[in-house]
């Protein structure tokens, strides 16, 4: 399966964004899909996850209470809503898909697509 993120941009802190991650080359409902980001000189982070079917998600600390992620079978596409930014928030962000019903280690999964740059300005 190939992703494409978008919707990165540059924001003021407190402001929001969406990024959407669409899919195509197979069949997108039999995916895990999750969000991850990585800032400069650090690791590459897990923020989010959804079940192959949207009915279980799942956030690392870092995700959990601002971000939101939710997947739209029918549109091969899966989003993250992103809310009250911080500077802290600037990274680029990543979706990728898992061939596992959730996955939420950098490990499981099996496609990435390229990454949007975030910033958030304060």
């Amino acid at each position: 399966v190939q992703l494409q993120a978008s919707g990165g941009g540059s924001v003021q802190a407190g402001g929001s964004l969406r990024l959407d991650c669409s899919a195509s080359g197979d069949t997108f409902s039999g995916y895990a899909m999750g969000w991850f980001r990585q800032a400069p000189g650090k690791e590459r982070e897990f923020l989010a996850a959804i079940h192959w079917n949207g009915y279980s998600t799942y956030y690392s600390d870092s995700g959990k209470g601002r971000f939101t992620i939710s997947r739209d079978n029918a549109k091969d596409t899966a989003y993250l809503q992103m809310n009250s930014l911080k500077p802290e928030d600037t990274a680029v962000y990543y979706c990728a898909a898992a061939r596992m019903f959730v996955a939420t280690e950098k490990g499981e999964y099996d496609y990435w697509g390229r990454g949007t740059l975030v910033t958030v300005s304060s």
